[in-house]
Protein backbone atom coordinates (compact mmCIF):
# COMPACT_ATOMS: atom_id res chain seq x y z
CA UNK A 1 0.00 0.00 0.00
CA UNK A 2 1.49 3.36 -1.36
CA UNK A 3 1.06 6.03 0.93
CA UNK A 4 0.62 9.32 -1.02
CA UNK A 5 -2.08 11.73 0.05
CA UNK A 6 -5.79 11.84 1.67
CA UNK A 7 -6.71 10.41 -2.39
CA UNK A 8 -4.70 7.36 -1.78
CA UNK A 9 -5.86 3.49 -1.85
CA UNK A 10 -5.31 0.01 -0.97
CA UNK A 11 -6.21 -2.16 -3.69
CA UNK A 12 -7.96 -5.10 -2.98
CA UNK A 13 -7.32 -8.52 -4.38
CA UNK A 14 -10.11 -8.39 -7.04
CA UNK A 15 -8.79 -4.91 -8.31
CA UNK A 16 -10.83 -2.63 -6.40
CA UNK A 17 -9.49 0.70 -5.26
CA UNK A 18 -10.70 0.74 -1.38
CA UNK A 19 -9.71 4.36 -0.22
CA UNK A 20 -7.32 3.82 2.89
CA UNK A 21 -8.22 6.50 5.07
CA UNK A 22 -12.08 6.58 5.94
CA UNK A 23 -14.62 8.24 8.22
CA UNK A 24 -16.65 5.90 10.60
CA UNK A 25 -20.14 7.20 11.76
CA UNK A 26 -20.64 4.32 14.90
CA UNK A 27 -22.95 6.34 17.09
CA UNK A 28 -23.62 9.30 15.08
CA UNK A 29 -26.89 9.87 15.14
CA UNK A 30 -29.46 9.55 11.92
CA UNK A 31 -29.97 12.76 10.64
CA UNK A 32 -28.71 16.52 10.78
CA UNK A 33 -25.65 14.76 12.80
CA UNK A 34 -24.42 11.93 10.28
CA UNK A 35 -25.46 14.27 7.68
CA UNK A 36 -23.16 17.20 8.72
CA UNK A 37 -20.48 14.82 9.69
CA UNK A 38 -20.42 13.09 6.08
CA UNK A 39 -19.95 16.57 4.37
CA UNK A 40 -17.64 17.86 6.48
CA UNK A 41 -15.43 14.74 5.75
CA UNK A 42 -16.06 14.94 1.96
CA UNK A 43 -15.19 18.47 2.06
CA UNK A 44 -12.19 17.32 3.74
CA UNK A 45 -11.16 15.19 0.91
CA UNK A 46 -12.43 11.67 2.13
CA UNK A 47 -13.91 9.73 -0.32
CA UNK A 48 -14.44 6.27 1.72
CA UNK A 49 -17.67 6.09 4.38
CA UNK A 50 -18.14 3.26 7.02
CA UNK A 51 -21.50 2.60 8.12
CA UNK A 52 -23.78 -0.44 9.11
CA UNK A 53 -26.89 -1.40 9.35
CA UNK A 54 -26.67 -1.12 13.20
CA UNK A 55 -25.84 2.45 13.06
CA UNK A 56 -29.20 2.87 11.66
CA UNK A 57 -27.61 6.09 9.92
CA UNK A 58 -27.89 4.56 6.57
CA UNK A 59 -30.11 7.03 5.18
CA UNK A 60 -28.30 10.05 6.27
CA UNK A 61 -25.07 8.93 4.68
CA UNK A 62 -26.70 8.30 2.05
CA UNK A 63 -28.32 11.57 1.70
CA UNK A 64 -25.17 13.39 2.23
CA UNK A 65 -23.53 11.73 -0.69
CA UNK A 66 -26.50 12.24 -3.00
CA UNK A 67 -26.33 15.80 -2.46
CA UNK A 68 -22.73 16.21 -1.64
CA UNK A 69 -22.56 17.41 -5.58
CA UNK A 70 -19.33 14.15 -5.62
CA UNK A 71 -19.93 11.73 -8.32
CA UNK A 72 -21.06 8.36 -6.72
CA UNK A 73 -18.13 6.51 -8.32
CA UNK A 74 -15.70 8.44 -6.90
CA UNK A 75 -16.86 7.75 -3.03
CA UNK A 76 -16.00 4.28 -1.48
CA UNK A 77 -19.20 3.36 0.68
CA UNK A 78 -19.05 0.30 3.55
CA UNK A 79 -22.07 -1.15 5.08
CA UNK A 80 -22.30 -4.35 7.22
CA UNK A 81 -25.08 -6.83 7.48
CA UNK A 82 -26.12 -7.32 11.04
CA UNK A 83 -26.24 -10.70 13.41
CA UNK A 84 -29.75 -10.85 13.83
CA UNK A 85 -29.76 -10.88 10.10
CA UNK A 86 -27.56 -13.43 9.36
CA UNK A 87 -28.42 -16.43 7.37
CA UNK A 88 -29.25 -17.01 3.62
CA UNK A 89 -32.40 -15.44 2.57
CA UNK A 90 -32.63 -12.83 5.93
CA UNK A 91 -29.13 -11.53 4.55
CA UNK A 92 -30.33 -10.94 1.05
CA UNK A 93 -33.14 -8.79 2.45
CA UNK A 94 -31.12 -6.87 4.81
CA UNK A 95 -29.20 -6.27 1.98
CA UNK A 96 -31.22 -4.85 -0.07
CA UNK A 97 -32.81 -3.11 2.44
CA UNK A 98 -29.64 -0.99 3.04
CA UNK A 99 -29.50 -0.20 -0.61
CA UNK A 100 -32.75 1.23 0.25
CA UNK A 101 -31.59 3.20 2.81
CA UNK A 102 -28.81 4.42 1.36
CA UNK A 103 -30.63 5.49 -1.77
CA UNK A 104 -27.94 3.61 -4.39
CA UNK A 105 -27.93 1.14 -6.70
CA UNK A 106 -24.69 -0.68 -5.36
CA UNK A 107 -22.71 -0.65 -2.59
CA UNK A 108 -18.82 -0.68 -2.64
CA UNK A 109 -17.94 -3.09 0.26
CA UNK A 110 -20.16 -5.38 2.21
CA UNK A 111 -19.23 -7.00 5.21
CA UNK A 112 -20.30 -9.64 7.82
CA UNK A 113 -20.56 -7.61 10.32
CA UNK A 114 -19.39 -10.73 13.33
CA UNK A 115 -18.86 -14.29 13.20
CA UNK A 116 -22.38 -15.92 14.38
CA UNK A 117 -21.67 -19.36 14.89
CA UNK A 118 -23.64 -21.65 12.81
CA UNK A 119 -24.99 -18.51 10.04
CA UNK A 120 -21.56 -17.01 8.94
CA UNK A 121 -21.40 -19.54 6.42
CA UNK A 122 -24.68 -19.01 4.83
CA UNK A 123 -24.41 -15.40 5.30
CA UNK A 124 -21.13 -15.68 3.26
CA UNK A 125 -22.94 -17.41 0.43
CA UNK A 126 -25.32 -15.17 0.39
CA UNK A 127 -22.75 -12.08 0.23
CA UNK A 128 -20.89 -14.27 -2.72
CA UNK A 129 -24.60 -14.26 -4.17
CA UNK A 130 -25.07 -10.46 -4.58
CA UNK A 131 -21.00 -10.07 -5.60
CA UNK A 132 -21.84 -12.00 -8.73
CA UNK A 133 -25.31 -10.13 -9.40
CA UNK A 134 -22.91 -7.32 -9.04
CA UNK A 135 -24.63 -5.22 -7.28
CA UNK A 136 -21.59 -4.83 -4.32
CA UNK A 137 -18.34 -3.85 -5.65
CA UNK A 138 -16.18 -6.07 -2.78
CA UNK A 139 -17.11 -8.47 0.25
CA UNK A 140 -15.53 -9.41 3.41
CA UNK A 141 -16.21 -9.95 6.58
CA UNK A 142 -15.43 -7.93 10.50
CA UNK A 143 -14.44 -9.01 13.94
CA UNK A 144 -13.15 -12.53 12.34
CA UNK A 145 -10.19 -14.21 14.11
CA UNK A 146 -7.86 -16.76 12.14
CA UNK A 147 -9.81 -19.83 13.33
CA UNK A 148 -12.96 -17.95 11.46
CA UNK A 149 -11.46 -16.74 8.34
CA UNK A 150 -9.73 -20.76 8.05
CA UNK A 151 -13.36 -22.32 8.17
CA UNK A 152 -15.01 -19.51 5.92
CA UNK A 153 -12.70 -20.21 3.55
CA UNK A 154 -12.66 -23.62 3.25
CA UNK A 155 -16.02 -23.85 1.88
CA UNK A 156 -16.46 -20.62 0.33
CA UNK A 157 -16.10 -19.79 -3.52
CA UNK A 158 -15.06 -16.27 -2.96
CA UNK A 159 -12.59 -15.55 -0.28
CA UNK A 160 -12.96 -12.34 1.78
CA UNK A 161 -11.26 -9.32 0.59
CA UNK A 162 -11.23 -7.55 3.37
CA UNK A 163 -11.14 -8.48 7.50
CA UNK A 164 -12.10 -5.05 9.54
CA UNK A 165 -11.07 -5.80 13.13
CA UNK A 166 -10.77 -3.31 16.57
CA UNK A 167 -6.99 -2.55 16.06
CA UNK A 168 -4.91 0.38 17.74
CA UNK A 169 -1.68 -0.02 19.69
CA UNK A 170 -2.93 -1.96 22.20
CA UNK A 171 -3.94 -4.81 20.35
CA UNK A 172 -1.42 -5.24 17.43
CA UNK A 173 -2.82 -8.94 16.70
CA UNK A 174 -0.07 -9.27 14.27
CA UNK A 175 -0.19 -12.97 13.83
CA UNK A 176 -3.81 -12.24 12.25
CA UNK A 177 -2.51 -9.14 10.09
CA UNK A 178 -0.10 -11.31 9.02
CA UNK A 179 -2.37 -14.19 7.64
CA UNK A 180 -4.96 -11.62 6.31
CA UNK A 181 -1.91 -10.17 4.17
CA UNK A 182 -0.17 -13.32 3.11
CA UNK A 183 -3.83 -14.19 1.92
CA UNK A 184 -4.46 -11.13 -0.07
CA UNK A 185 -7.29 -9.60 2.66
CA UNK A 186 -6.91 -6.09 3.33
CA UNK A 187 -7.18 -5.50 7.31
CA UNK A 188 -8.88 -2.71 8.50
CA UNK A 189 -9.15 -0.67 11.73
CA UNK A 190 -12.33 -0.21 13.41
CA UNK A 191 -11.42 1.81 16.91
CA UNK A 192 -8.23 2.90 15.72
CA UNK A 193 -7.69 5.57 18.57
CA UNK A 194 -9.03 3.27 21.52
CA UNK A 195 -12.28 5.21 22.13
CA UNK A 196 -9.98 8.20 23.00
CA UNK A 197 -7.93 6.59 25.16
CA UNK A 198 -4.49 7.32 23.13
CA UNK A 199 -4.07 10.58 24.60
CA UNK A 200 -3.18 8.91 27.48
CA UNK A 201 -0.46 6.77 25.92
CA UNK A 202 3.27 8.73 26.61
CA UNK A 203 5.00 6.81 23.73
CA UNK A 204 2.59 8.13 21.01
CA UNK A 205 2.36 11.74 22.74
CA UNK A 206 6.18 11.94 22.65
CA UNK A 207 6.45 11.13 19.07
CA UNK A 208 3.20 14.13 18.29
CA UNK A 209 5.69 16.42 20.40
CA UNK A 210 8.33 15.65 17.49
CA UNK A 211 6.36 15.19 14.82
CA UNK A 212 4.19 18.80 15.84
CA UNK A 213 1.45 16.07 16.36
CA UNK A 214 -1.37 15.08 17.98
CA UNK A 215 -1.31 11.31 18.97
CA UNK A 216 -4.55 10.97 16.95
CA UNK A 217 -2.70 11.44 14.35
CA UNK A 218 0.66 9.59 14.91
CA UNK A 219 -1.79 6.34 15.56
CA UNK A 220 -3.80 6.60 11.94
CA UNK A 221 0.17 7.43 10.35
CA UNK A 222 1.07 4.22 11.96
CA UNK A 223 -2.07 2.47 10.64
CA UNK A 224 -1.04 2.87 7.52
CA UNK A 225 2.45 2.50 7.45
CA UNK A 226 1.03 -0.81 8.90
CA UNK A 227 -1.04 -1.18 5.56
CA UNK A 228 -4.14 -1.41 7.37
CA UNK A 229 -6.88 1.06 6.20
CA UNK A 230 -8.55 2.94 8.86
CA UNK A 231 -11.54 4.37 9.64
CA UNK A 232 -11.18 6.62 12.83
CA UNK A 233 -15.11 8.12 13.80
CA UNK A 234 -16.01 11.29 14.89
CA UNK A 235 -19.00 13.42 14.16
CA UNK A 236 -17.11 17.34 15.31
CA UNK A 237 -15.54 18.90 12.18
CA UNK A 238 -12.36 20.01 13.89
CA UNK A 239 -11.22 16.51 14.75
CA UNK A 240 -12.10 15.19 11.04
CA UNK A 241 -10.37 17.37 9.40
CA UNK A 242 -7.38 16.82 11.97
CA UNK A 243 -7.28 13.32 11.57
CA UNK A 244 -6.97 13.77 7.70
CA UNK A 245 -4.04 15.44 8.40
CA UNK A 246 -1.45 12.64 8.65
CA UNK A 247 0.19 13.11 5.20
CA UNK A 248 2.91 15.61 5.92
CA UNK A 249 5.37 13.43 8.18
CA UNK A 250 6.78 9.68 8.20
CA UNK A 251 7.67 8.03 11.47
CA UNK A 252 10.86 5.45 11.20
CA UNK A 253 11.10 2.05 11.31
CA UNK A 254 11.96 1.85 14.69
CA UNK A 255 9.02 4.28 15.77
CA UNK A 256 6.87 1.66 14.01
CA UNK A 257 8.46 -0.85 15.83
CA UNK A 258 8.06 0.88 19.54
CA UNK A 259 4.17 1.37 18.93
CA UNK A 260 4.07 -2.48 17.76
CA UNK A 261 5.35 -2.92 21.26
CA UNK A 262 2.78 -1.32 23.31
CA UNK A 263 0.44 -4.09 22.44
CA UNK A 264 -1.11 -5.60 25.21
CA UNK A 265 -3.67 -7.75 23.31
CA UNK A 266 -6.49 -5.04 25.32
CA UNK A 267 -9.85 -4.81 23.71
CA UNK A 268 -12.07 -2.17 24.05
CA UNK A 269 -14.76 -3.76 22.40
CA UNK A 270 -16.11 -7.43 22.53
CA UNK A 271 -14.17 -10.73 21.64
CA UNK A 272 -14.89 -12.03 18.77
CA UNK A 273 -15.30 -15.32 20.79
CA UNK A 274 -17.13 -14.24 23.32
CA UNK A 275 -19.91 -11.78 22.11
CA UNK A 276 -23.84 -12.27 22.83
CA UNK A 277 -25.26 -9.79 20.37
Amino acid sequence: MKITDISGFAELSNKVKMPYLGLGVYLAREGDEVINAVNCALEAGYRHIDTAALYENEKGVGKAIRESGIRREDIFVTTKVWNSDQGYDSTLRAFDLSLENLGFDYIDLYLVHWPVKGKYKDTWRALETIYMQGRVRAIGVSNFLKHHLVDLMNSAEIMPMVNQMEFHPYLVQQDLVNFCQSHNIQYEAWSPLMQGRITEVKLLNDLACKYKKDSAQITLRWDLQKGVVTIPKSVTPDRIRSNAQIFDFELTEEEMLLIDSLDKRHRFGADPDHFDF
